[in-house]
């Protein structure tokens, strides 16, 4: 290996030579194996006590539905309040909602309105909590090492992903769902000792003095007006609405699809999670190499084929192989789309552009996710989520043909700088 590439590996994990940023890590990564012990819980749940692909879907997206209204609220009070208090106190909730999942199981009162009910409160929580976290990593790094903390962000969610499922099949197996929300409670509680452990963070500038809902506003008017962002975000939603469902309709897939129980799901959550995690520890190396705009169009030309072959998958095995390769390439989809919005603007916009990113990534993963799940069960499990990845190839072809993705690379006019191409390397898309 070259030097420069070694380099550019290294460069990957500079985020943590941040003391706040590895505690902060290790609390989150700990919380969210809790999270994926819940979701395979939940997932397999409702998919062998319905039997509908659609509800399976529909429990997914109660998750992701309430950022579609809070994160550009909750992104404006991040930019205003303390955030390692924000986050543990939205944390506690989701504690309490886990803890009364695990109730109502052990009570023998796990119906599908609590499960939406408690499902939604804790999606309220974790959608304040999120543009408040990721705000945090800019608090916590310097601005070139923003990709890197994000990326090794989704790295440690991607890892939980890995030890989560096999966990919550071991805890299905020995102790039912009600031990695995309970599970969770305990998890949780470790992202709430991190945040409130942290020190040595940076002195953050002064609160905004406009009213919140001019502050919110102005994010809407900043991301409207820069051209990068307003891509970024259009893009975002179409991977949601097109592509991401296939996280929420694993259970279906492999109880429906392929004759298995909670282990053959949890064995594909881990496929994604073992091929999302190489990516996450690569993304920053192979930003520096490419640059993030080809990085971006690069993996948006892979994701839809990848998506195709692992929804048409006839025997498992390859199923497995397909969404490994569909995980890694989706984080490196996300983790660039989620850098250009916040890499493009100052750090006092960054909450609010976050929180934007959010809106746009879970309200079209709602809306793909109830869609595709309802219409599989009428049109065939794996022919609409395979026709929905042939259209988002359809778009990013459109945009390659328009030079859209210039945007990216477009000077911006509000204080933000994105990780610089390789000096010398022309461009290699548009």
């Amino acid at each position: 290996m070259r030097l420069g590439d070694l380099k550019a590996q290294l460069a990957s994990l500079r985020a943590f030579s941040y003391p706040a940023y590895r505690r902060i890590w290790l609390g989150a990564f700990v919380s969210n194996v809790g999270t994926w012990v819940q979701n395979i819980a939940l997932g397999v749940y409702v998919t062998e006590t319905t039997g509908k692909a659609g509800w399976t879907g529909t429990i997914a997206a109660l998750s992701y539905l309430p950022a579609v209204v809070l994160a550009p609220v909750s992104g404006a009070l991040a930019d205003r309040w303390d955030r390692r208090r924000l986050i543990a106190v939205l944390s506690v909730v989701q504690v309490l909602c886990a803890a009364g999942l695990a109730a109502l199981g052990l009570a023998g009162h796990l119906s599908l309105f609590w499960i939406g009910a408690l499902v939604l409160a804790s999606g309220c929580a974790a959608a304040a909590a999120g543009p408040a976290f990721n705000a945090l990593l800019s608090e916590i790094v310097a601005s070139a090492d923003l990709l890197s903390a994000v990326s090794l962000s989704s790295a440690q969610f991607n890892l939980a992903r890995t030890v989560g499922p096999a966990l919550a099949a071991a805890i299905l197996t020995w102790g039912g769902v009600s031990a695995a929300f309970l599970a969770n409670a305990v998890a949780t509680l470790a992202v709430v000792a991190a945040v409130l452990s942290a020190r040595g963070l940076p002195a953050r500038g002064a609160a905004p003095t406009a009213s919140l809902t001019s502050g919110v506003l102005e994010g809407f008017r900043v991301a409207r007006s820069d051209p990068g962002i307003r891509l970024a975000l259009v893009i975002t939603t179409a991977v949601a609405v097109l592509v991401a469902p296939f996280i929420g309709l694993m259970p279906a897939l492999a109880i429906k699809g392929f004759g298995r129980d909670a282990a053959g799901t949890a064995m594909l959550a881990t496929s994604q999670g073992v091929g999302a995690l190489i990516a996450a520890f690569t993304a920053n190396a192979v930003a520096m190499r490419w640059g993030v705009r080809t990085l971006l169009v690069r993996a948006l030309v892979a994701l839809p084929p990848l998506a195709a072959c692992y929804w048409l998958a006839p025997r498992f095995g390859l199923a497995l192989a397909a969404l490994a390769l569909l995980g890694g390439i989706y984080l490196w989809s996300l983790s660039a789309l989620s850098t250009i919005c916040m890499g493009r603007v100052s750090r006092a916009m960054q909450a609010r552009m976050n929180s934007l990113y959010f809106v746009t990534l879970s309200g079209g993963y709602v809306l793909g996710l109830v869609a595709q799940g309802w219409l599989t069960d009428r049109l065939g499990l794996r022919l609409v989520p395979a026709a929905a990845a042939l259209l988002l190839l359809g778009l990013v072809v459109l945009l390659l043909g328009r030079h859209a993705f210039a945007a990216v690379d477009a000077p911006s006019a509000y204080g933000g700088t994105l990780p610089a191409p390789p000096p010398g390397r022309p461009p290699a898309s548009r």
